[in-house]
């Protein structure tokens, strides 16, 4: 099992490491996931991401996309799967876990972090998330 510290970290790159490792057959488990940084302008990431959230009206089956910063995460790696309702997609969805701030279970545990630098337009998620 892989523990990954989001703190810090840029959503797409995490999303995309934890899919190949999904796929492989990996556990992997996301913590600090309202730390995740999201590159770009902060106004143009806001505005898209209530957008998105305005089309699942009364008389619309869906999409939903949901206002939990760990289900933001988790949705955006599902993005990254070959089709996450059927077959090994659905397989690697499943060993897929993702948590805001650190549970008890996985205090202790060395955690894998991203080393790169911040960028200087960003958003984190929990700001989204509101």
């Amino acid at each position: 099992m892989k523990i990954i510290d989001g703190e810090n970290s840029v959503l797409g790159r995490i999303a995309s490491y934890v899919a190949k490792e999904a796929l492989k057959g990996e556990r992997i488990v996301i913590v600090n996931c309202e730390k995740i940084i999201i590159s770009g302008n902060k106004k143009n990431v806001k505005e898209n991401f209530e957008r998105k959230r305005r089309m699942g009206g009364s008389s619309q089956k869906g999409p939903l996309h949901s206002t939990l910063s760990e289900r933001v995460v988790k949705r955006t790696i599902r993005g990254m799967l070959p089709n996450h309702r059927q077959g090994r997609g659905k397989i690697a969805y499943q060993k897929i876990k993702c948590y805001n701030g650190v549970p008890a279970e996985f205090e202790k545990s060395e955690k894998i972090k991203s080393l790169k630098r911040i960028q200087k337009k960003y958003v984190l998620v929990k700001e989204i998330s509101k």
